[in-house]
């Protein structure tokens, strides 16, 4: 498989990185997935935002444009004969001395892997509430960074399979969200999800829903919820890039149901129309929402 770095594209097991880089003695680094849907990155420039931000957050300065990025996307593509594919764009501080940093790292390593995607075959998962609770943030929000033994270790808990996802709550006992998903619940055709201040992840897709409710007329209530609470939910489901939308069917001995005229599947409806043509979810107030 041939993947970018740092202006070149090379066979996946000819990239070297030195030791010293800080990304891996220190996790300063930070990445987005996202999928390529019939050779259009969905969402691509959302993701792109987060990413600067990020850096910034970081001290990392990194300068390509979304043409760039654009550009290299559509060679990768072409070079590995794909048009639909999960895409991980990797940014990491750098080679520096051994020892803690402060100031700018002005030679980030790029890196991003490519692979074919298939769509899931999984249209429901399982959830499990974990007993690891979801740490803090290593600042004032979570960065989508290096930083992953917290979740490994939720992922310890339930396994490989691909039908279930882990659930966590914060060192408060409140609903944060997945191992790898944001969480979503629907009461009375009110849309919940906790907020970003329980530690989460301000995921892209959670973004959209959020954004797709309002401008549906939905309900969304951004807050601090309590497992009691998702229990006594109509119906959940789970949010990521890569994954999209899923409902959660089961939580310990508790069943949802997933009707076939209701918030889920319009929002499953609609994210599918948009998946081949938005570069960002602000285009969607130009779009006529089916």
């Amino acid at each position: 498989m041939k993947i970018y770095y740092n202006g070149e594209f090379l066979n996946d097991n000819e990239v070297k990185i030195s030791p010293y880089d800080h990304g891996f003695l220190y996790g300063l680094g930070v990445f987005e997935t996202f999928r390529i849907y019939n050779g259009h990155p969905f969402l691509l420039f959302d993701h792109l935002n987060r990413l600067r931000n990020s850096l910034l957050n970081l001290n990392i300065e990194w300068n390509l444009s979304d043409e760039e990025i654009q550009s290299i996307l559509n060679r990768l593509m072409e070079l590995n004969k794909l048009k639909d594919a999960y895409i991980r764009l990797n940014v990491s501080a750098g080679a520096g001395e051994i020892g803690l940093y402060t100031g700018n790292y002005t030679n980030p390593n790029t890196i991003i892997f490519i692979k074919l995607m298939h769509e899931s075959k999984i249209v429901e998962k399982e959830g499990v509430i974990l007993n690891t609770p979801r740490n803090s943030p290593e600042g004032k929000e979570r960065l989508k960074s290096h930083h992953y033994l917290n979740n490994i270790i939720g992922k310890k808990e339930i396994g490989n399979s691909p039908s279930i996802e882990g659930i966590f709550l914060n060192k408060d006992g409140y609903l944060s969200e997945g191992i790898v998903s944001n969480l979503f619940f629907i009461k009375q055709n009110k849309l919940y999800t906790p907020h970003v201040d329980t530690g989460i992840l301000n995921g892209i897709t959670r973004q959209f829903v959020i954004h797709w409710a309002q401008l549906k007329g939905v309900s969304v209530e951004e807050g601090y919820f309590t497992e009691q609470e998702l229990n006594e939910a109509d119906e959940i489901f789970i949010s990521n890039s890569i994954q999209e939308i899923i409902p959660v069917t089961v939580i310990g001995e508790r069943f949802y149901n997933v009707s076939e005229s209701n918030i889920i599947r319009d929002l499953q409806k609609d994210y599918q129309s948009y998946r081949n043509s938005l570069f960002s979810m602000n285009e969607m107030e130009r779009s006529e929402l089916t």
